[in-house]
């Protein structure tokens, strides 16, 4: 046969397969891409495409099912350079519902993931399980909810939710390590207003039921806003960036910039009032410590009474646990203390250093604060920071009491890498005016108490429960001098860190 003959037979083949690829990249076609667009959506395959590097795209499963990529792109590509796994679903085909072979693509991506340890990118705007289903054969199979859950500690995992996500899809969520809901048009519930309707008669919009502000600032599901896609896009990338691709890789180093060296924090003087009484916005302390322009909050809207936040030191990833003394004086809450928990275990199974900026009159007090669980919460807290493997620098900024200075790393011999405070810090197991009245102390001790409380750290540096009293201008070379004693931890071989027991 020649090379004429071999392409004729060639062409029909390749013909057919054009045929199929187009279609299955058709989407729910021109008239529902349309009306999708005309409701101000961004379709799957053009948030894939402004997601990644250009022109890295690289489909999986393109024909699987028989409509268009069964309602879920997939594929990998670049993000920075570096491989992703990502998968959109197309809420154009079928409501983005989840039929048998787009379950498939799904625990694949999973498992590639973590075969390939590379970061895992889903975009949520689906009805879960499609009806139909039911009367499709397939044999069991794993998953991806499993796969997900496998995933936790190994590669990092983002949501990013555009629409409308229930059920099956919606639970992608709460197992990812990062979620941005686009303010809007996402929502995430268990079921939908109709099936609620259903079965409790209760009449609720989507937002009132699962809308960014619900899982934002109330749920704690969801970590980020967005005003738009392509907002939503941006934040994904910008949180990978502070991540290696897996667990067994350190995080990336960025000492390129014009703001990785030593410089003196002045303006700290300004920012932060002496009298621990007086309030301040930390995260303007936080700005001026980092890298210029690194400061990358997560969960801003959740227990706000403690800061969670990716940031740059000497060009370094570094996770870091604030308290806010905006918020009841950075008193520590249920939300907050769960909130810093989790963050800890994310950020160091992966190997950010941990900066704790202390500054709290301890755990939020109260009925309603025990009623919430506060104790298991703040316990959990402690925990987390207590089994972190990773260099840990605290800092006390003015103020720490009781269990508020544990939960921030205040705990001597506590695998700190460097343990600091500011001059004129207030410390104690509870305000000694309260503890004074309260265990009916005489005048006279009474006055030692409210004496020792505002003595200072100097008691706690004689026994070197300190390292180091610092002037607050010193912060951000104390910090980088840690990094740089850590230095032999955070270069060289890595590998996921091993968990044993359970946290509180």
């Amino acid at each position: 046969m020649t090379s004429t003959d071999n392409r004729a037979a060639w062409a029909p083949l390749l013909a057919d397969l054009d045929r199929r690829r187009t279609a299955a990249r058709a989407m729910g076609g021109p008239e529902k891409l349309v009306r999708y667009r005309h409701r101000g959506g961004v379709d799957a395959r053009t948030r894939i495409t402004r997601l990644l590097d250009p022109g890295t795209f690289v489909e999986l499963g393109t024909l699987a099912g028989a409509t268009p990529a069964d309602a879920f792109v997939a594929g990998s590509g670049l993000i920075g350079g570096r491989p992703v796994l990502v998968g959109a679903e197309d809420f154009t085909v079928a409501g983005g519902s989840i039929g048998v072979p787009n379950g498939s693509k799904r625990a694949r991506l999973a498992a590639l993931a973590r075969q390939e340890r590379v970061p895992l990118v889903l975009m949520l705007e689906g009805a879960g399980h499609r009806a139909t289903n039911a009367l499709a054969p397939h044999r069991p199979a794993p998953n991806d909810l499993m796969a997900l859950a496998e995933l936790a500690g190994l590669v990092p995992t983002v949501s990013i939710v555009t629409g409308p996500s229930a059920g099956h899809s919606a639970l992608a969520a709460p197992l990812s390590d990062f979620v941005v809901m686009v303010d809007g048009p996402a929502a995430l519930f268990a079921a939908g207003p109709p099936l609620v309707a259903e079965a409790l008669g209760e009449q609720v919009s989507k937002e009132k039921l699962g809308g960014a502000a619900v899982h934002a600032a109330a749920s704690g599901v969801a970590h980020n806003v967005a005003r738009d896609a392509d907002e939503a896009l941006g934040l994904a990338r910008r949180y990978l960036s502070y991540f290696p691709s897996s667990a067994w890789r350190h995080p990336p180093v960025n000492g390129e910039g014009a703001d990785v060296g030593e410089r003196v924090l002045t303006e700290l003087l300004d920012l932060i009032p002496p009298n621990p009484r007086r309030p301040y916005d930390m995260r303007a302390v936080l700005a001026s410590l980092v890298d210029a322009g690194s400061l990358f909050e997560v969960q801003p809207a959740y227990g706000s009474g403690v800061i969670t936040a990716l940031a740059r030191l000497g060009g370094r990833a570094v996770a870091v646990v604030a308290n806010q003394p905006m918020v009841r004086a950075g008193a520590i809450d249920v939300a907050a203390a769960a909130k810093a928990a989790r963050f800890i275990e994310i950020t160091s199974a992966f190997h950010l250093p941990v900066v704790m900026l202390a500054d709290n009159p301890g755990v939020l007090p109260g009925s309603a604060s025990e009623r919430a669980g506060i104790l298991r919460a703040a316990a959990r807290m402690f925990a987390a920071q207590h089994r972190c493997g990773v260099p840990k620098l605290h800092v006390t900024i003015r103020k720490a009491f009781g269990f508020g200075s544990s939960v921030m790393g205040m705990n001597a011999f506590d695998g700190q890498t460097v343990s600091l405070a500011f001059p004129g810090v207030v410390l104690g197991g509870i305000p000694a005016a309260v503890g004074g009245r309260t265990a009916k102390a005489d005048a006279e001790t009474r006055r030692a108490l409210v004496d020792n409380e505002a003595a200072g750290p100097w008691r706690l540096a004689s026994s070197v429960t300190y390292d180091e009293v610092i002037d607050p201008r010193e912060l951000r070379n104390a910090l980088l001098a840690g990094l740089r004693l850590a230095a032999g931890r955070l270069t060289g071989p890595a590998e996921p860190v091993a968990r044993t027991g359970y946290l509180p």
